[in-house]
């Protein structure tokens, strides 16, 4: 790519105009944290361009800026509605430089919570996964017991794993524990039901080919049918770790002691919504790495389907 494609972008254009936005005087009573707001977007755009430098596909590039460009729109647009024209509500909405210097005075608070979060979540998507997908491969493999789960998964995955929560605290020993149970119900069903769906779905033919050549039932299920189902097993693990997340809020909002749910509610029982609103963003942040992450290993693990 020339220079011009990777360098002349409407994203480095939005920068610009979002520092320009800061020169204008601040209307809002409260402090702006202007500099906090510079800081961040500068540091956003050394990375962007830096990374520009690296990236060898068009497509790759254009997602990259596309992301930046919309950050500098969203953040002009908030900077102009709050600290500089002051339309909303400074306790309710505050300006985004003060929700950048809120995130960084507490980032080591923010750091402990986020920590706490994920092991949540990695202990209890293991879990369901680890259970599930063993078990909708045995069920899979009979298509009469496999069509009655169907049904089964369905009625038990309406059921909004949030209900169990009473019944978690009075079995289960602690509350941490009882998180855990929450992000395994929400996981356990979409990648039980992904897994019988992927082994009704097997090509009959790669099935009878095993057959011919007297592959036993054990090897029939983990290196002929699992490898050819991983894709529809994928599908309902981005599922349950999407459900995961919105599902390991609301269980940290009720009774946790730490993670990013009791964060938020915690600060907003109090009227901080500075420290709401960047709780709230941590988590958005959050959700988006690890999705990016699970579908890079994705990518990489199903290549050869390609």
């Amino acid at each position: 790519m020339t220079l011009k494609k990777r360098y002349l972008r409407v994203a480095h254009l939005l920068f610009i105009a979002l520092l320009l936005i800061q020169l204008l005087p601040d209307k809002s009573a409260n402090p702006a944290y202007t500099n906090s707001l510079i800081s961040f977007a500068i540091g956003t755009e050394v990375v962007v361009l830096a990374v520009s430098a690296l990236i060898k596909k068009e497509e790759s590039l254009a997602l990259l800026v596309d992301i930046a460009g919309f950050i500098y729109i969203l953040l002009g647009i908030w900077s102009l509605a709050t600290a500089k024209f002051d339309y909303l509500n400074p306790q309710l909405f505050p300006a985004p430089g003060r929700v950048i210097h809120q995130f960084v005075v507490d980032r080591d608070k923010i750091f402990v919570n986020v920590k706490s979060s994920l092991q949540t979540i990695v202990k209890g998507f293991l879990l369901a996964v680890v259970i599930a997908v063993p078990l909708g491969l045995f069920v899979g493999w009979s298509a009469r017991l496999g069509s009655a789960a169907t049904y089964i998964t369905k009625f038990f995955s309406s059921i909004p794993p949030i209900v169990y929560i009473p019944y978690g605290i009075a079995l289960l020993p602690t509350l941490k524990s009882v998180s855990v149970f929450v992000i395994f119900l929400a996981t356990f069903w979409p990648v039980f039901a992904g897994t019988m769906s992927g082994v009704l779905n097997v090509d009959k033919r790669i099935i009878d080919s095993a057959k011919v050549l007297n592959v036993s039932k054990p090897e029939m299920l983990f290196r002929v049918i699992l490898p050819a189902s991983l894709q529809q097993i994928f599908l309902g693990c981005n599922q349950g770790l999407s459900v995961s997340f919105i599902l390991l809020t609301s269980a940290e909002m009720i009774n946790a002691k730490d993670g990013m749910g009791y964060y938020v509610k915690n600060y907003s029982d109090f009227g901080d919504y500075t420290r709401t609103i960047t709780g709230l963003l941590v988590i958005g942040f959050v959700v988006i790495g690890v999705t990016f992450l699970f579908n890079k290993f994705q990518n990489r693990l199903l290549k050869w389907k390609r």
